[in-house]
């Protein structure tokens, strides 16, 4: 099949074909030594993405916060943690993003705020029935004294959704939703205020000149009438039953309404501001439904991210993500890393039927780190030559995996504590990225050790080591970047070629791509060789290898 995608004739907006960088905060550079990264730090390193080739930088959370969940906890959305830095601090890295050519997207976390939040302090003061409540989910309990949960919801991260309150009389009372930790009351967006307080946040952000909102649980604002249970197993992908019963608490008609008004603020202001939406919403015509022309500009593309190292897997993924997109037509987006997932490096180190759903603590089977980095080097060309945009998660461009053995005593993710351990967490892939192997923290920062500690197999992977070395995962992904912009491959189309079993091989303008996910090494098509993920071996691609090359 052929993609939809805009002719390169055409003039697209930035984000159309865009390769934007996620930046985890916490864990990028620590600028002032106590462990923990800023914004001055990524301010200082910004030179390292503007060298590697991207188009703009996404910023994890670095809001006002107790931390309660690294930042996804907001108790004042204007202002910046003191653990990050200050408001002057994020005007100086928008303003040095600006003199590198990089724009800037920031996180928005709309669906719950802190329970520190001023809102919630004043509705646990105000009681039952008061204006203030209204800005939240409460609802009375079920049983003859409401010492019951309104309804059957399961926590994301573990344990019941509801958390019953104290009454300012110092009784029993109300229960609160939180769709995921206890300190993140659901907002309740049938609520003028709620909708006005967003606007307010989307202009004040966008006043100081971000290009764009990442969007957090976009399918999650809007609950179904009533609060129905919900007799199925709670998770953030989850489409609908084998009966077409959708979950109450995702993916509701009425998100569309908001996504709606905040476009019409963005396109009040010049320079093509966009949004994009974590929204885990299967299959992709339902995701697509976010990309109308009056809505999202981007969704993350999960069912890429979920698909497992096999060529008719990954085709399927490819050939649905652009049929689907075509109808809205929009651009697809391609992702194989985030703040939430098991590394890529990491989850191609297993066989695909055994490849972890979550993370991987000390105890579990151990992934093959060299198998790992040879596909996860082949399945970033792949993703790179598909036209659209991509989304590349910090530290990937040195290969780094997982920290799969941290052990628990230094574990903060909240899905650990809720599930008693049964759910090792995210915090193996949010281990702060090594800047050189010999400084302390690995450069990380001045301090001796980072929040969370770093593995010692890193000071082989970090900047310093792989900085001009030929064959590098860092070298390689720059290379990838300059040859995609010059050849302008995220504004081309897909042409599959073939077939070969177990061969993706396809034509995007000028160049074919061959990935070889079979089992021995292949021929390559004539032409110049421009860029593969792995040495050639007397002139044939080898086995989990990936070669982009100039059509002869």
């Amino acid at each position: 099949m052929t993609s939809a995608n805009r002719s390169p004739a055409v003039q697209a907006p930035w984000w159309h074909d865009a390769v934007i960088y996620q930046v985890y905060p916490r864990s990028f550079a620590d600028a002032d030594g106590d462990g923990v990264g800023d914004l001055p730090g990524i301010t200082s390193r910004l030179d390292h993405l503007a060298a590697l080739g991207v188009d703009a930088v996404w910023l994890s959370p670095f809001y006002r916060s107790p931390q309660r969940d690294a930042g996804y906890d907001v108790s004042d959305y204007r202002d910046v943690d003191p653990v990050f830095g200050t408001l002057e601090d994020a005007d100086a890295l928008l303003t040095r993003a600006r003199e590198l050519g990089l724009r800037v997207v920031v996180d928005l976390v709309p669906n719950h705020t802190s329970s520190d939040h001023p809102w919630f302090g004043a509705a646990l003061a105000a009681g039952p029935g008061s204006r203030e409540r209204a800005r939240y989910v409460f609802r009375d309990g079920r049983g003859p004294r409401g010492e019951q949960p309104p309804n059957n919801w399961r926590s994301v991260f573990g344990g019941s959704a509801w958390t019953r309150v104290v009454e300012p009389d110092g009784r029993p009372g109300q229960w609160y939703l939180h769709l995921f930790d206890s300190s993140q009351p659901d907002l309740d967006w049938t609520d003028p205020e709620v909708a006005d307080e967003f606007d307010a946040v989307l202009r004040f952000w966008l006043d100081r000149g971000v290009d764009g909102f990442r969007v957090d649980v976009a399918h999650g604002m809007v609950k179904a009438e009533g609060l129905p249970d919900w007799d199925h197993e709670q998770a953030l992908l989850q489409g609908s039953t084998p009966s077409g019963e959708r979950p109450p608490m995702w993916d509701q008609e009425g998100v569309h309404d908001i996504y709606r008004r905040w476009r019409q603020v963005l396109d009040s202001y010049p320079g093509d501001r966009m949004m994009v939406a974590e929204a885990w919403v299967a299959p992709q015509e339902r995701l697509t439904r976010y990309l109308r022309g009056d809505e999202m500009h981007q969704a993350f593309n999960f069912d890429h991210l979920k698909a497992r190292w096999g060529a008719r897997e990954l085709r399927e993924v490819v050939d649905s993500t652009l049929a689907a997109h075509a109808v809205v037509g929009a651009p697809a987006t391609w992702v194989l890393s985030n703040h939430d997932v098991l590394r890529h490096t990491s989850r191609f180190g297993y066989p695909p039927e055994r490849m972890p759903a979550g993370g991987v603590g000390p105890d579990d089977p151990q992934p093959d780190a060299d198998l790992g980095l040879r596909r996860a080097r082949a399945a970033t060309l792949l993703m790179l030559a598909l036209p659209g945009g991509a989304y590349l998660y910090q530290g990937e461009e040195l290969g780094l995996p997982d920290h799969t053995t941290l052990p628990d005593e230094v574990r903060q993710d909240p899905q650990f504590a809720r599930t008693g351990g049964a759910d090792v967490g995210r915090d193996g892939c949010r281990v702060p990225i090594p800047w050189s192997g010999t400084a302390p923290s690995y450069g990380f920062g001045p301090a001796p050790a980072a929040w969370l500690p770093q593995p010692p197999s890193w000071a082989e992977l970090s900047v310093a080591a792989q900085e001009g070395r030929e064959g590098s995962t860092l070298e390689l992904y720059r290379g990838a970047l300059r040859l995609r912009r010059e050849l302008r491959l995220g504004l081309g189309g897909v042409r599959w070629l073939g077939p070969r079993e177990d061969v993706l091989e396809f034509a995007n303008g000028s160049t074919t791509v061959v990935a070889n996910l079979s089992g021995e090494s292949v021929d390559l098509p004539a032409g110049e060789v421009l860029l593969a993920s792995a040495p050639l071996v007397g002139g044939r691609l080898p086995v989990d290898a990936t070669a982009w090359i100039a059509a002869g």
